[in-house]
């Protein structure tokens, strides 16, 4: 938390058309995030076509009628340079779906290496020289990296791929398989890598 009296951080949401982002943006808005002291505006990004823009709308006008004291602003726009302007923090919440095997997971591959390397590029043109890239897409990890690779100013450690569904995926299931609850299962660790499945050897 920065406090009350510090700057409105800038966070970026892209894929802030669909049903995630419906969930997430109201928990970022209520101080989840960031804390409860610590006033954001939400710039939030998404595909040019129809369906999502009308998605957009609805989204942005929810989060009016919820008179979030925290909320200093939130826009929605079809425009990365504007989303990104500035931002202290990017959330990106898409990717092109994953396959598991053959030519469609290389082709999904290719796909994301475009999409994750101009997002990158996007982040490195108008964020903040310190902001902080939060990747959700699966595979996430990977994904990050090539954000990475497209954001050459930005320190490389300020990239992070989100493992935690994976994670709560594999305590769920071994919870289910040795008929416990998730909060007896300890010590799983996913280490990032799209396929290598959870690390059960200490759990």
């Amino acid at each position: 938390s920065g406090g009350g009296d510090a700057p409105a951080l800038r966070v970026t949401v892209v894929g802030a058309g669909g049903m995630v982002a419906y969930s997430l943006l109201p928990m970022i808005a209520k101080g989840d995030a960031f804390g409860r002291d610590r006033r954001m505006i939400l710039q939030c990004l998404d595909l040019n076509q129809p369906e999502v823009v009308d998605r957009m709308r609805a989204l942005e006008m929810e989060l009016a009628d919820g008179n979030f004291p925290l909320l200093q602003g939130a826009f929605f726009t079809v425009d990365e340079a504007r989303a990104l302007q500035g931002a202290d923090y990017a959330i990106l919440l898409g990717a092109f779906p994953h396959q598991q095997e053959g030519a469609e997971r290389r082709q999904g591959m290719e796909k994301n290496a475009a999409i994750f390397r101009t997002l990158g590029l996007a982040i490195d043109k108008h964020a903040s020289r310190d902001c902080k890239v939060l990747v959700a897409g699966h595979p996430a990890c990977t994904n990050a990296l090539l954000c990475s690779y497209g954001s050459a100013s930005l320190p490389r450690q300020n990239f992070f791929g989100l493992a935690r569904l994976d994670l709560n995926r594999a305590i769920g299931l071994l919870a289910h398989r040795a008929r416990v609850s998730v909060g007896d299962v300890r010590n799983v660790v996913v280490w990032g890598a799209a396929g290598t499945g959870p690390d059960l050897e200490h759990a």
